[in-house]
């Protein structure tokens, strides 16, 4: 397996709050992307704490010998306790007060794959097709699985930023977990919003199904930089 990533900072932001990791475990891959969220360096700093503490904790506990089950279990408790490090940052520094980031992390060993979450960024599973695998924790989200709105309304909702879980915002957080079985030669890719806003589906699929992986992971960021390029960009690709 190998990993290929990019960020930047979009066209519209005055700084890059999105932070990634990538480590290289025995016998398995671990990635993780955040996107940060607050004022004054506070979301650069949410972002960038979280992604650090979460890929040391990984790359400290885990072990080849571990099951299904104790890999769920370093990979929830990684995110825990970043929750915990940004929160009480957050509560010390009064500028920084709600603070926070989204998290989306997995570890791909053999042909399984490993997936947590908080907030609105995704992973995505790219096999004959390509299937979401995260669910935003964002109001629209709700709206939508409530009835309220449509699909096609998921982007262009005016609440479509608001996300309803996140790191370091309340002291205690709950994470999803995922866990697939991955055929040979499946990708995955995980990214913040600023790609999924500004890259439908269908072209994140072909792109990734038909260039070279170096190529079609900083293809993916100009084309979201072409379609406006409203937000930071973060694209990392497993394959």
């Amino acid at each position: 397996m190998m990993v290929y990533s990019r960020t930047d900072i979009g066209n519209k932001r005055a700084e890059n709050q999105d932070s990634f990791r990538t480590v290289e475990l025995d016998n398995a891959v671990f990635a993780v992307v955040c996107d940060g969220m607050g004022g004054q360096n506070a979301g650069k700093e949410a972002g960038e704490r979280t992604s650090v503490f979460v890929a040391e904790q990984i790359e400290g506990k885990y072990s080849p010998e571990f099951d299904s089950n104790r890999i769920r279990n370093i990979m929830v408790s990684a995110v825990r306790s970043a929750n915990a490090v940004v929160y009480e940052l957050g509560c010390a520094i009064p500028e920084w007060n709600g603070m926070g980031t989204t998290c989306v992390a997995v570890l791909v060993r053999d042909n399984t794959l490993h997936v947590i979450n908080v907030g609105d960024s995704r992973a995505y599973l790219i096999t004959h097709q390509i299937t979401q695998i995260t669910k935003d924790h964002s109001m629209v989200m709700d709206l939508y699985e409530s009835g309220d709105i449509t699909k096609a309304e998921l982007k262009t909702h005016p609440k479509r930023n608001i996300i309803t879980r996140a790191i370091g915002v309340s002291e205690d957080v709950e994470p999803d977990y995922f866990e697939y079985e991955i055929p040979d030669g499946a990708a995955i890719l995980l990214c913040s919003d600023g790609l999924y806003n500004f890259c439908d589906e269908g072209l994140m699929f072909r792109t990734i199904k038909d260039m070279p992986p170096d190529e079609a992971v900083a293809h993916l960021v100009q084309t979201a930089l072409d379609n406006e390029g409203g937000d930071n960009i973060t694209a990392v690709l497993i394959k």
